[in-house]
């Protein structure tokens, strides 16, 4: 039994057999939960990205694994190809030199460069379109830690942008279940050891060498915030020490099975991570909070908030506002549907760009730098006595092309925990609330036009708002 699972095993014997779970709502913390997860763990790490950056918090993390499995920890990262793009191949499949160390890549482009990977993407458009945007972060199937959050310094609030993200660390039957998802991820005919791909042999030369320059970055890191934080943070004592406050509760994972992208674009199942979560959403009786900050929900997704507002549920809705998004285009497929929003009932909030920059008494526990804000925080709160926490955004490309992952938690203190969280979010300070005008719209602070996003992209926005790119973005 590994030391995971002796500190967590009888923890959630005395509380029933349910999963204990700790909010991770600011970057440093979810960095750190991850790095003290690694060192702590004795038998297995499994780590599922859409993306993972070889930079600052990256390096801290890929020189921790490593000596993970100097110590003879089996780790394993499943990565998705958007992630690992020509110039990362090497440095992600440096890693599979170590005996214990082994990387595939999920639905891959077979060439991974230049004009013939061009080629590929146009004339196998329908498949490599086709994305695994689950993240996943599981040690010795004991703890894992579920959320938004990719791996690379803007994740983790260190970097000229600055997510604001929310992830859940959970230890008990969840970290299970995610580990049964992961293998069922790892196993399939969509995971292909990186190996295989380009021209990637192994070689321990090589790796010795691009070892000592991590090590040699790592050291000059180590008084860094971050350095620190791993060290001697309260996350850090409270982890080691098995002494962190944790919200025992029922819990289970949503997840999208591999096969999905094999499926027809649009297809339908109960058996996709939508069709288990739109239950839930159907079961509010009082309220929804809906964090998605790529947020197109479609003339369907309009009806289905519709019908629970005049059903009387509050519907609550926080996004980015243009300025403040890394992906200005789908703020065009968003924009043609607030109007219709508002007009069944619909409140909408949307972040704004200097968030991360507030300089509130509040703002010290929630955010960490200056660096320009981006909503990346992907939560729904029903009735404020369950909430989901994952990798889902409400858009057409999350739901039916990508595959994505989360947990369910039936814990009304968690869910108001979250809860806070929005309201906070959402407040004046940090947010605009879009309300109707004069047959038009109107931003807190009295814009009337797309408030502090420039010239050009509120041009782009509103001409692509116009074009049929829905399932495109």
């Amino acid at each position: 039994m590994t030391r995971l699972e002796r500190w967590i095993n009888p923890r959630c014997e005395e509380n029933g057999g349910r999963s204990g779970f700790r909010l991770l709502p600011t970057g440093l913390d979810a960095f750190v939960a991850r790095g003290v997860l690694i060192d702590l763990a004795d038998r297995t790490l499994d780590l599922q990205y859409y993306i993972f950056h070889p930079d600052e918090t990256g390096s801290l993390i890929i020189d921790r694994l490593i000596a993970a499995a100097d110590r003879g920890v089996r780790v394993r990262i499943l990565l998705d190809d958007w992630g690992t793009l020509e110039k990362k191949d090497e440095v992600v499949a440096g890693l599979d030199a170590h005996p214990n160390i082994e990387i595939r890549v999920f639905n891959p482009y077979i060439h991974r460069s230049g004009i013939h990977r061009l080629g590929e993407l146009l004339t196998s458009f329908t498949r490599v379109n086709r994305r695994m945007h689950n993240k996943q972060f599981i040690a010795d199937s004991a703890a894992v830690v579920l959320g938004g959050r990719n791996i690379g310094d803007e994740y983790f609030s260190r970097g000229e942008l600055d997510f604001q993200d929310v992830d859940v660390l959970v230890g008990g039957p969840v970290a299970q279940q995610s580990a049964q998802s992961f293998e069922a991820y790892w196993t399939s005919k969509y995971a292909i050891p990186i190996a295989q791909l380009g021209k990637f042999t192994p070689d321990p030369a090589r790796f010795d060498a691009a070892r000592t320059e991590l090590r040699a970055r790592c050291d000059g890191l180590r008084d860094s915030d971050y350095g620190r934080a791993l060290a001697d943070s309260d996350l850090a004592r409270d982890l080691r020490a098995n002494a962190l406050h944790l919200h025992w509760a029922e819990g289970r994972v949503i997840a999208d099975p591999p096969d999905k992208i094999s499926q027809p674009v649009g297809t339908r199942s109960d058996a996709f991570l939508g069709g288990q979560l739109s239950p839930y959403a159907r079961g509010a009786q009082k309220d929804m909070l809906i964090v998605s900050p790529y947020f197109v929900p479609g003339k369907d997704g309009v009806a289905f908030f519709g019908e629970r507002r005049r059903e009387g549920v509050n519907v609550e809705v926080l996004t980015n506002s243009l300025a403040a998004t890394d992906v200005w285009l789908v703020h065009a497929g968003y924009m043609k549907y607030r109007r219709p929003l508002l007009d069944k009932g619909v409140r909408l909030f949307e972040l704004r760009p200097e968030a991360a920059g507030a300089t509130k008494a509040r703002a010290s526990r929630a955010f960490v730098g200056s660096s320009r804000a981006s909503l990346h925080g992907k939560t729904f709160v029903f009735d404020r006595t369950s909430v989901f926490i994952g990798s889902v955004n409400l858009d057409p490309r999350s739901l039916e092309q990508n595959t994505e992952v989360g947990v369910l938690v039936s814990s009304p203190a968690l869910a108001e925990e979250v809860a806070r969280l929005f309201d906070y979010w959402a407040s004046p300070e940090l947010s605009y609330e879009v309300t109707r005008r004069n047959g038009g719209l109107e931003w807190t602070g009295g814009f009337t036009n797309e408030p502090k996003a420039g010239f050009w992209r509120p041009l782009g926005a509103k001409f692509f708002s116009h074009l049929p790119i829905d399932s495109l973005i």
